[in-house]
């Protein structure tokens, strides 16, 4: 045993013959020094782990701190580990735990990719707003602050609430597999305590008959030749857009008059049923296939899906001085022919495919309009009531 000092620590070396020795401190307990043949020496605390095994907790080099920092620090660590404590295992932990760049590329991405349809949307996201924001932080120490100052920004350059919401949800998610997955570190989400931003775009825009034959005018004169097409199919069953661009042959049975499609948003298949107006379209298509296309609205110079038809579709819906409308919106007008044809929200609900009748609710009021027409069927009762009969 040697009561420390700083010329003892600085003079002192290891006995020949022998690789390192440690030296015990007489005022701090569990305080040592080891020092090697090779002229290191370090500052460590000695205690007893829970099976009663001598353990050796690492404080600092000899050379970076004086004798009395040495016998501070080794009081501190020696409270830590008293207390259940283990500064190692701590470090341990700190180490493994990944940056969010690092979970992004090894964990999440592999992970939606395998399954989501919309795995692609998270890349985006990721790669423009997310990553370049907090590629570089440890996943533990991502705050509900930095999320708050992403979406901040977001809407500073422009972005619509919803598109900065989808940055959260997104987050959420991540942090919630993190959790799931145990990943070091990570015990509470924070993007959970981060409040959306309110929304009030649920664009209701139904098309009148005569705009739909203006629209239609319109898509009939498109360079586009399959645009027509496309655009009725939308109208006439309340497909998608992706759903019908991605169309092929085989989904359709034309004997059952239905239409399947393979993987809906739901991420199960679903089947449409085929009016007669949708049968006689794909009749003409059927005929009219020249390329021998598998796709039924195949683009004719790749043979394969297009990619993308706004550029032909805005340019027809100006023409038809209907700017406003979205390619989505002719999917509100089917919900919106069936509501008034007195059809039930459960039967809109299975033919727009929707998993919940939540989603169907937003088409409520038009059912509510029709009720009062309906109710209008009292107007007989007028005169016997003497209603705006003056007196």
């Amino acid at each position: 045993m040697q009561n420390f000092t700083d010329r003892f620590a600085k003079t002192v070396s290891c006995p020949k013959g022998m690789k390192k020795k440690l030296f015990t401190d007489g005022k701090v307990r569990g305080l040592v020094l080891e020092v090697r043949d090779t002229g290191g020496k370090t500052y460590y605390v000695r205690h007893a782990d829970d099976r009663g095994s001598q353990k050796l907790h690492k404080i600092a080099r000899a050379e970076d701190i004086s004798v009395s920092d040495a016998r501070k620090l080794a009081e501190q660590l020696r409270r830590q580990l008293i207390m259940g404590e283990d500064p190692k295992s701590v470090k341990a932990a700190k180490r493994a735990v990944p940056t969010f760049a690092e979970f992004t590329a090894d964990k999440y991405l592999p992970y939606v990719f395998s399954y989501k349809k919309s795995a692609d949307t998270d890349l985006s996201l990721l790669k423009n707003h997310l990553l370049p924001a907090l590629g570089r932080k440890w996943l533990d120490d991502i705050t509900p602050e930095d999320i708050e100052g992403i979406i901040k920004k977001r809407i500073r350059n422009g972005a619509a609430p919803a598109s900065a919401n989808r940055l959260t949800i997104l987050l959420r998610y991540m942090f919630s597999l993190s959790m799931k997955w145990k990943i070091a570190g990570i015990k509470e989400n924070p993007a959970s305590a981060v409040e959306l931003l309110p929304v009030n775009n649920q664009i209701e825009r139904f098309l009148t008959d005569e705009e739909t034959q203006r629209l239609y005018k319109a898509v009939s004169t498109s360079q586009n030749k399959n645009l027509k097409d496309i655009v009725a199919a939308l109208i006439l069953t309340g497909a998608r857009k992706s759903e019908a661009l991605k169309a092929e042959w085989s989904d359709i049975d034309f004997d059952r008059r239905t239409w399947r499609i393979p993987v809906a948003k739901s991420g199960k298949p679903r089947y449409i049923p085929l009016n007669d107006q949708m049968m006689t379209l794909l009749k003409e298509l059927e005929e009219r296939n020249k390329i021998g296309s598998k796709y039924l609205f195949a683009n004719p110079k790749t043979r394969k899906p297009y990619v993308s038809i706004f550029r032909s579709w805005d340019t027809a819906r100006k023409q038809a001085g209907l700017p406003d409308v979205r390619l989505h919106d002719l999917r509100h007008n089917f919900a919106s022919l069936l509501i008034n044809s007195k059809r039930s929200l459960y039967e809109v609900q299975k033919l727009l495919g929707h998993t919940q009748v939540k989603t169907t609710m937003r088409y409520a009021h038009l059912a509510h309009e029709t009720l009062i027409d309906a109710s209008n069927a009292t107007s007989r009762l007028s005169g016997i009531l003497e209603i705006g009969v003056s007196k």
